[in-house]
């Protein structure tokens, strides 16, 4: 598969929150067209819409996995594996921490936080097409 980050990344700049960034641009892995797609993830934007949960870029992978395993051991072990290596590179997965609500120092910003989940993302496709 060729990388789609930068297509991830350039929805959540014309306005996509976080989470439908990420299922957008995967959607093709999901069978669900990219307008249903987007509206199931509506609510997943700003950490669960009010900054106290996960990232919602994360949110989008996992749905993207979910759809595209159909499987939810699978999908859990995968979701894992992804939430693993992005709070390794990030410090957190949880909103209000990753843009330092509390702190005044941001960990991540955004778009950042979108780069990460659609690579880790891609990494977890890709096992499955190699």
């Amino acid at each position: 598969m060729e990388s789609r980050i930068e297509k991830a990344v350039e929805r959540k700049v014309k306005g996509y929150n976080c989470a439908q960034a990420i299922a957008c641009t995967y959607c093709d892995f999901t069978g669900i067209d990219e307008e249903t797609i987007k509206n199931v993830t509506n609510a997943f934007g700003v950490g669960m819409g009010c900054m106290e949960g996960t990232c919602g870029s994360l949110v989008g992978a996992g749905v993207v996995l979910g759809l595209n395993r159909k499987d939810k051991v699978q999908s859990m072990k995968e979701m894992r594996t992804i939430m693993e290596k992005f709070k390794t590179r990030n410090g957190s997965t949880i909103c209000k921490e990753l843009k330092g609500v509390a702190t005044h120092q941001v960990l991540r910003p955004c778009n950042d936080c979108v780069a990460d989940a659609a690579e880790f993302l891609e990494e977890q496709l890709n096992l499955k097409t190699k």
